[in-house]
């Protein structure tokens, strides 16, 4: 983690970027106006803090090349700690403000806020990745650049089934065996709860007792012996990276023997790091590729880095960066859309700009946009990583459409 001093130095430059972006063309041109809330200080900000980076970087990248047909985006940021309360204030600040959209973040606030963004046509780009919010039919405002937490639950377990459980000494023996990690109280992080115990079912695992494990956990060796008692064969985790590395490394120490799947807010380059050999064989969803890789657009995020934040070392950068680009590029192409349609209205944004993209590439690793008035997932295909010696590899994608396209198309949509 960054020294306190650092943090104070690189968020007060932060700030002073992030409020007023390119200031000077802004005064001489006509705006567009972005919210954006951003967890900085709560109990997400493990992962919270390089996402909002990513957001006000890529902010400076879009007016850099052309804004949204010539019109600049302000942004107005704003950390509000992962409180409920407190994003329900912003965003009603975001409407005085009049603006046309906002990049949200966490669960809670986000499906807390879904039915007012419903009421008021305030398209909503959040990083909850929630399958709640991909129903348009209930939820058509909200949006996200990424596959749902859901479906990467049902890809990760389906991955481990494939590729590990072939090679256990009980496999034919027995079913194998599976628990759930994660905070019970976190929106976010009991989230995909009801589909990975369905997919468990599904391919025929045996469900042992969910664990409550805070996203402030330190010290888990109680979650750990209980699980010992079931002796899983695998873990799921549904925390965020402190949280989970806190875990793995209890369940190594105590010889939990188990293997572990983890949800994409809890495996980053920070994971091997904190966890050490704990993390090795981990498994888990990334929705874009890490920082730094060889992707389209990629030499842009690290030069933007750079320029704007660089009291922050590029060894610290992480994943949480690219989601944060992904969504603020996802919204300036719908914002491009519309304005070209003649209307920033939300209305608009959403129908003239998000469900007219189909097979959008948006670079940066992830996979290609499609959002349909019916169906907001992305794409049924999700990439699964492993932690191999320290790095994060690719082990296999997972086309769940292909695989059970009657699921998809009638069961799984929304949940």
């Amino acid at each position: 983690m960054f020294k306190r001093n650092m943090l104070s130095k690189v968020f007060g430059i932060f700030f002073s970027l992030a409020l007023i972006t390119g200031a000077a063309a802004i005064a001489e041109a006509e705006v567009i106006k972005v919210g954006s809330l951003n967890d900085m200080t709560g109990a997400t900000s493990d992962v919270g803090k390089d996402y909002a980076l990513g957001i006000a970087e890529a902010i400076h990248y879009i007016n850099d090349n052309g804004g949204v047909n010539g019109k600049q985006i302000k942004l107005y940021q704003f950390d509000y700690g992962y409180r409920v309360p407190e994003a329900l204030t912003k965003y009603k600040l975001f409407q005085r403000l009049k603006c046309v959209a906002v990049l949200g973040w966490g669960t809670g606030d986000t499906e807390a806020l879904s039915p007012t963004v419903t009421k008021d046509q305030m398209p909503y780009v959040s990083a909850s990745y929630s399958a709640h919010l991909t129903n348009p039919a209930k939820t058509p405002y909200n949006l996200f650049a990424a596959t749902d937490y859901s479906s990467n639950a049902r890809a990760a377990i389906t991955a481990w089934f494939d590729e590990k459980w072939p090679n256990h000494k009980d496999y034919g023996k027995r079913k194998p065996r599976f628990v759930c990690s994660y905070m019970f109280a976190s929106p976010y992080s009991s989230a995909p709860i009801k589909a990975v115990k369905d997919q468990a079912q599904l391919l025929g695992f045996e469900v042992g007792e969910d664990q409550d494990v805070s996203l402030f956990a330190i010290d888990t060796k109680s979650q750990i012996l209980a699980m010992k008692k079931f002796a899983p064969d695998l873990v799921w985790h549904g925390n965020t990276t402190m949280s989970v590395a806190s875990t793995l490394r209890d369940a190594y120490s105590l010889g939990l023997g188990a293997d572990h799947i983890i949800n994409n807010w809890g495996i980053d380059e920070n994971l091997p790091r904190l966890a050490g050999e704990a993390a090795n064989g981990a498994m888990g969803a990334a929705v874009c590729a890490f920082y730094g890789e060889d992707q389209p657009l990629m030499k842009e995020v690290v030069a933007y880095g750079k320029k704007y934040n660089p009291g922050v070392p590029m060894e610290k950068r992480t994943v949480r960066a690219i989601q944060g680009w992904s969504n603020a590029l996802a919204l300036w192409e719908a914002l491009k859309r519309a304005d070209k349609a003649g209307d920033l209205s939300g209305e608009s944004i959403l129908k003239n700009g998000f469900e007219t993209m189909e097979g959008f590439e948006l670079g940066l690793g992830g996979a290609p946009l499609s959002y349909k008035a019916n169906d907001h997932r992305i794409s049924g295909k999700i990439p699964i990583y492993e932690v191999v010696g320290g790095k994060i590899v690719l082990l296999k994608v997972v086309d769940l459409k292909s695989r059970w396209p009657d699921k998809w198309e009638k069961e799984w949509l929304g949940w």
